[in-house]
């Protein structure tokens, strides 16, 4: 059996970023305590090796102590936490993907401009809930075709961004046909490069194997796209850990390509890998 493994697989920059951000909290802290605003990534086994560490994952402000260290996930809140944190005499270590804190900054801007915000991703991901809040929770969330109609064109001016994971195809497609229905729409085109990089690669191998496992949490929003860009060239398997692969009958494959989402450790590929070459 051969593998060969995606371009693009594992901790994309904004996550590294995050997760290094946290480990080194965790590192240097005494007394204080250190909370996350929610889960780090999405990817639960990760996310167990920080808790051991002594981290609190909350999915509230009221449920941290005052003066401890709350961490701003790599999804990013809205501006009402940032000011809450602050009330409650909370030190916040940011750890913002800079792709998203550049669009939670034009949605910001435009919006204080007079535009309506047209957000195109997932309304109910952390992502979307953070940059809405930074337009005052009044941004239009759309997720795909179908949703256009329900877009009101009684606004004068619109602004559109995408969450940073969104398939970017379907951007294209979905911001053109914006351009042809509304008068005055400005586009930003904010799916970040590890994101196009990611789907590239995973669709490309996709074409070249027998089958595809793609590794990441069954939460993480960039990962469920992968499986979905996959399967439209080849049988795929969606799996968090290597225990996964045991329900599948991976032997009959001579070629199997592997890739995985942006909150997937190095350390769960690994496992995957020594999984194929035991095979």
């Amino acid at each position: 059996m051969k593998f060969k493994i995606a371009d693009y697989a594992g901790f994309c920059f904004g996550v590294q970023r995050a997760m290094d951000m946290a480990w080194e909290e965790l590192e240097t802290m005494n007394d204080d305590e250190v909370y996350s605003l929610g889960p780090l990534i999405h990817n639960k086994q990760a996310v167990k090796v920080y808790e051991d560490k002594g981290l609190n994952v909350v999915d509230d402000l009221d449920k941290v102590n005052e003066k401890s260290k709350i961490i701003i996930r790599s999804h990013g809140v809205s501006k009402d936490i940032y000011r809450n944190a602050v009330d409650k005499n909370l030190k916040v270590i940011d750890a913002t993907c800079p792709f998203v804190k550049k669009i939670q900054d034009i949605a910001n801007e435009y919006y204080n401009k007079g535009y309506k915000i047209i957000i195109v991703g997932d309304k109910s991901h952390p992502e979307v809930v953070g940059i809405n809040g930074w337009c005052n929770n009044e941004a239009i969330t759309i997720k795909n075709i179908e949703d256009l109609s329900e877009i009101p064109r009684n606004y004068k001016k619109y602004c559109v961004v995408a969450q940073t994971t969104i398939n970017l195809n379907m951007y294209k497609e979905i911001s053109e046909k914006l351009k042809n229905i509304l008068e005055d729409v400005i586009v930003h085109n904010t799916i970040c490069l590890a994101t196009r990089d990611r789907q590239k690669s995973a669709s490309q191998l996709s074409k070249e194997v027998d089958c595809m496992i793609v590794i990441g949490g069954k939460h993480s929003s960039n990962t469920q796209k992968l499986v979905k860009i996959c399967e439209e060239n080849v049988e795929t398997y969606h799996i968090e850990t290597v225990s996964d692969l045991h329900a599948y009958d991976i032997k009959k494959y001579s070629f199997v390509g592997i890739t995985a989402g942006a909150s997937t450790p190095s350390w769960i590929i690994e496992d995957v890998i020594k999984f194929i070459k035991n095979i």
